[in-house]
C-alpha cells in the first residue's frame, strides 16, 4: 500500500469540483461519478477543507 501524497486520488466531478480520494485502486475511473458509493465514502470534497472554490 502506499502512503503520503502517493497515496491519494485527485478527481474532479462534471461540474468541476475537486475530490481527494483514499482508494487503493481505481481502476483507471477518472471521475468522481465513476466511483462506487463505497469508494466515495473515502473522498473529500477538497473545496470544504480549504474553504474557497479555487485555491
Amino acid at each position: 500500500m502506499k502512503s503520503g501524497y502517493d497515496s491519494l486520488t485527485w478527481l474532479n466531478d462534471k461540474d468541476g469540483k475537486e475530490y481527494v480520494c483514499t482508494i487503493d485502486d481505481h481502476d483507471g475511473k477518472n471521475s468522481f461519478e465513476q466511483l462506487t458509493d463505497e469508494e466515495k465514502k473515502h473522498c473529500s470534497n477538497v473545496n470544504e477543507i480549504v474553504g474557497t472554490e479555487r485555491w
